[in-house]
């Protein structure tokens, strides 16, 4: 997983690429820090992505509303999505 672009003031979302190594469809939880200037945390969630069969999937992962997205000034994304079972 690697993430794309993080939230701003304008886009209250991070777009994330999620790639799926395995034979099936599977569903993975993607997490998203979003931290304030300061490296605080404004919001922090785990965003459940289905991904095709060795596909790729490019996910919007939302702050949570508007105002927090205007307190982001970057994004920390766990390399690894979490496979659901």
């Amino acid at each position: 997983m690697r993430l794309v672009k993080c939230a701003d003031a304008k886009t209250p979302y991070a777009t994330v690429r999620v790639s799926n190594p395995n034979n099936k469809s599977m569903r993975f939880d993607v997490h998203v820090a979003f931290l304030d200037m300061n490296g605080g945390t404004v919001e922090a969630l785990f965003y459940e992505v289905k991904v095709p069969a060795k596909g790729k999937v490019t996910a919007k992962v939302p702050v949570g509303g508007d105002d927090l997205a205007a307190e982001v000034d970057h994004c920390d994304v766990n390399p690894e999505a979490l496979q659901q079972v």
